[in-house]
């Protein structure tokens, strides 16, 4: 990395001139940047808002699973029938699954060696377990804290390489050039943070011949969010250059708590805790869920399931499926106003038609899960500190006693199964951008619990060998790109100048319109819609967009990457708003983790009203056969594109041939 001061539009900016810039600092960035030196290419640099910020390092649930191709015992699994798990999921392209699982064992091996620490039988055999959407047990686990073992296993080898890293620095603007008919990214504008709280403009240029994009899901979108407080996102940042984003309606919610965040996942439902709401004062307690449900056996059943069909899911909700427990829940908290909260010290009780609790009840997969794990006893704490001590340990480091308070809960974003739309070495539309991790939006409706671990070391493994054999050349001379970028350098200057020229006696209005944002995100983009209010939310949603761009003022120069996140967010939740609009205008109806109310369909339960009919996708419906992408064109205005979804490809494997084109990189 070279480092340099370039003079545009009259002042002096610090610049960076690198081949690679990493943004971001989870598990993903951290892999493409150890992938990019180890494979040679050392003029690279990571820029992040905050190190270990993102989801990686602060996120986890009772057993945090990571997803990879079945490597124990006699299981039968091959990199192709792992593919066809994948796609069968739907809206996921065949040649991105078979990547995926191609590159799994690959991938998890890379993480063994940087020692973090699955578990393995006494002759080496990782042995696996079945996640949710997975039909052959190849789910593994280092514990709660899988992704943060993760972290800190690269970050400790980034460390020990030397690999620059710029901390405190909000990227605000990806840089970009027409080169013939391509538009491709060259580089980057930052706010370093440190010159900002010195009372100075902070502005830093990057010139980099590659940008790699591993800012994490939108998690700043939501109101009822599990993703860390500190994980925003920044797809904007992509979106207004005019990358393709794709199956922007599918992202993956569920119950967890929220004071802490974390997913109620596992071994949380399996123990079966009491499911309470009180008002908003915490008084009139009810076992709520009692009122929907024919006997006890049933609810008990279902909670149980919750624990490995964690994600809400409209095709579980109907027959007292686990899924109605996400309705209801969500009917207690948004539609009456009231608190929702698990209760571990004491079981299920009964009252009018359902029986007190009993394990003879349950129902066989429930009671034999229980059994076998030696916990037919006591309560739901009594089981959890037997059946996962560290599940309990993990709430009390967090001022969270489960053997003595209740756990106040909602039902959640937790994850982005769409994003922007990358290549089978992970390259954007713009040439030169490669999106790896969540950002990514490799996914489709339905994905295994964990197989975003995998994709993002899959993604970033894949970018840094693209990079290496492809993209190595060194930066252009810091003339050519200054001559690149002054005209879109001139447009940020001016904006600023704008935000800061009349400072805002308060910051009301960057808070306000981060709630707005948010609720209406959480109100009418997350796990229920209405076709009924979704137009009215997305024409609010550019309004809003609109107005921050004119109105927004900041009151200090600190507050500039508040103001740029906002604008980053407020784009985003008005793209993913126009992309569910989209989808309901060509008749989709629930899938994945979204229910799509309709009159026209049928209740969830008998005691529920009216109002929650929902239908499912007829198989072979119009947006059962394609992937909805969406950008920005030149004139910044919406374009939706729906394609054919790609199959699986079934390539020769002739060995010779093989080997041919590999020695002549006939493979790219």
């Amino acid at each position: 990395m070279k480092s340099s001061v370039l003079e545009i539009v009259g002042l002096t900016i610090p610049c960076f001139s690198v081949n690679t810039l990493i943004i971001g600092s989870g598990a993903a960035s951290l892999n493409a940047a150890l992938r990019l030196f180890g494979s040679g290419q050392k003029d690279i640099a990571i820029a992040t808002e905050r190190w270990g910020a993102g989801t990686s390092n602060n996120a986890g649930s009772d057993k945090q699973t990571y997803y990879k191709q079945s490597l124990y015992g006699q299981e039968s699994d091959s990199p192709i029938r792992m593919a066809e798990d994948l796609f069968s999921g739907g809206s996921m392209h065949g040649d991105i699954a078979l990547c995926e699982a191609q590159n799994s064992s690959l991938a998890f091996f890379n993480l063994i060696g940087l020692g973090v620490p699955f578990p393995h039988d006494r002759f080496g055999g990782y042995v696996g377990y079945k996640t949710d959407h997975d039909p052959l047990g190849r789910g593994t686990s280092a514990g709660p804290l899988t992704s943060h073992l993760m972290f800190e296993a690269m970050a400790g080898e980034v460390k020990k390489k030397g690999i620059p890293v710029l901390n405190d620095h909000e990227i605000i603007v990806l840089l970009t050039q027409k080169i013939e008919d391509n538009q491709h990214v060259i580089g980057a504008v930052a706010l370093d943070k440190t010159e900002l709280a010195a009372g100075r403009l902070g502005l830093v240029l990057f010139n980099a011949v590659n940008v790699v994009l591993g800012t994490g899901g939108p998690g700043g979108i939501y109101r009822t969010s599990v993703y860390p407080e500190s994980q925003l996102g920044s797809h904007g940042l992509a979106l207004s250059i005019g990358a393709v984003g794709q199956n922007l309606t599918e992202s993956q919610f569920g119950l967890a708590s929220i004071k802490f965040r974390w997913n109620l996942s596992g071994t949380y439902q399996q123990v079966i805790p009491r499911y309470v709401s009180t008002d908003m004062d915490g008084r009139g307690e009810e076992e709520f869920l009692n009122e929907y449900f024919p006997d006890m056996g049933t609810l008990a059943t279902a909670i149980f399931l919750k624990g490995y069909q964690w994600p809400f899911d409209p095709k579980k909700v109907r027959d007292y499926g686990s899924s109605l427990i996400d309705v209801l829940v969500y009917q207690e908290t948004v539609v009456k106003g009231r608190r929702v909260f698990l209760d571990y010290t004491a079981n299920l009780t009964g009252g009018g038609c359902l029986a007190e609790f009993s394990f003879e009840n349950l129902g066989a997969e429930a009671y034999k899960y229980l059994e076998k794990s030696g916990v037919l006893f006591g309560t739901p704490i009594e089981r959890l500190k037997a059946m996962n001590l560290p599940a309990v340990d993990l709430y009390k480091e967090h001022n969270i006693d489960l053997e003595k308070e209740y756990l106040e809960i909602a039902v959640c974003a937790q994850h982005n199964n769409g994003g922007l739309r990358g290549n089978v070495w992970w390259e954007s539309n713009i040439k030169h951008l490669f999106p790896v991790g969540e950002v990514n939006g490799s996914h489709g409706i339905y994905r295994p619990g964990g197989s975003a671990l995998n994709a993002g070391q899959v993604g970033s493994q894949r970018a840094a060998f693209f990079i290496t054999k492809r993209y190595a050349a060194s930066p252009p001379d810091e003339g050519i790109f200054a001559a690149a970028v002054s005209a879109q350098t001139k447009n940020i200057l001016d904006f600023v100048n704008r935000l800061s020229r009349f400072p805002a006696k308060d910051d009301e209005f960057l808070h306000s319109t981060r709630r707005e944002i948010q609720g209406r995100m959480s109100s009418f983009g997350a796990h229920i819609r209405d076709p009924k209010q979704i137009e009215d939310a997305r024409n609010k949603a550019w309004d809003l967009y609109a107005r921050i761009r004119k109105e927004m003022r900041v009151s200090s120069l600190q507050k500039l990457p508040e103001a740029f996140k906002n604008l980053d967010l407020c784009l985003t939740h008005a793209v993913y708003l126009d992309a569910i609009v989209e989808y309901i205008h060509n008749d989709g109806k629930s899938r994945g983790s979204f229910l799509v109310l309709d009159k026209g369909g049928q209740k969830p339960c008998e005691k529920l009203g009216e109002e929650w009919r929902f239908s499912l996708n007829e198989k072979g419906s119009f947006v059962e056969k394609k992937i909805l992408e969406v950008r920005l064109n030149e004139k910044k205005e919406i374009t939706k594109n729906w394609v054919d979804i790609r199959p699986i490809p079934r390539e020769e494997s002739w060995f010779e041939n093989i080997w041919k084109d590999y020695l002549a990189d006939n493979f790219f």
